[in-house]
């Protein structure tokens, strides 16, 4: 056997490896918090841990009766789609203008934005959106939540408006095509791979993003990522009833995730190639 191949063999091994891991560090705390939403609170800490359980659906059962869930339900979505597709619309001209003129500051500014604390922007949209009156309002969580999409669509598309060629555009300004006829006739229909991906990005992040819920909602629009914290009390912690909920939050992204699959990682794989 050549050296070759036993190099090979042993790169192959290696990735395999490192698969199995990151998959293991990704399902095992996933079917950890499934499994303890079918446990009593007491089972969910016990020490060591209970494997052989009898099921229950009480803490689901719990959440409807305890909690009106369903309104936080729709509130989230109420909240995720508008952020989503707020975030489309600015952020979608945002990506090819600066594809186009090859001026970045802006996908830069809107970048640090994003990554920033929350932290740093929670103070300053209070006060604003108390001088408006608007604390507890859908418009609230929605516009903040956009800081959070806004950046990714930016960033999604814009390998996609790189990879169009220029002699396509060009063309089109031959036959008197304006910047924005181009825009909504030529490039958006090329990159419906990245719009597709974006969107998807966008809608995860902000399902799941608490911290401007948290403080800028109220009983009405309180949305699920942060309803799932009335669980939690100051002397002790309904955990069969924290894990139900958890599990519940995280199946909207992930049924969306497991039916776009295949269009999301050929999305994100053309995106790295054009860039």
């Amino acid at each position: 056997m050549s050296d070759k191949t036993l190099s090979d063999r042993l790169i192959g091994f290696l990735n395999t490896f490192q698969l199995a891991v990151a998959g293991l560090v990704v399902i095992v705390p996933t079917l950890w918090m499934v499994l303890s939403s079918f446990k009593q609170s007491y089972e969910v800490t016990a020490y060591p841990p209970t494997i052989l359980f009898t099921p229950t659906l009480s803490n689901y059962a719990a959440l409807s009766q305890t909690t009106p869930f369903l309104h936080y339900g729709l509130n989230s979505i109420i909240v995720t789609v508008g952020s989503t597709l707020i975030g489309l619309i600015l952020g979608t001209p945002a990506a090819f203008a600066v594809s186009w003129t090859r001026v970045t500051w802006p996908a830069v500014i809107a970048l640090v934005a994003r990554m920033a604390p929350g932290t740093l922007f929670l103070l300053p949209w209070y006060v604003m959106f108390r001088h408006f009156d608007m604390i507890g309002s859908y418009w609230s969580l929605i516009l903040t939540h956009a800081v959070i999409t806004m950046p990714i669509v930016i960033w999604v598309l814009l390998p996609f408006f790189d990879g169009i060629p220029r002699s396509v555009f060009e063309a089109a300004q031959v036959d008197g095509c304006s910047p924005v006829r181009l825009f909504r006739r030529i490039a958006l229909p090329l990159v419906s791979t990245g719009l597709a991906v974006s969107s998807i990005l966008a809608f995860v992040f902000s399902w799941n993003y608490f911290l401007f819920a948290l403080v800028l909602s109220n009983s009405d629009t309180k949305t699920l990522i942060a309803a799932s914290f009335n669980f939690i009390g100051e002397g002790s912690t309904n955990w069969g009833g924290l894990m139900a909920a958890a599990t519940l939050i995280a199946l909207p992204p992930l049924i969306l995730a497991v039916i776009v699959q295949r269009w999301l990682i050929s999305g994100l794989t053309l995106g790295a190639v054009k860039g």
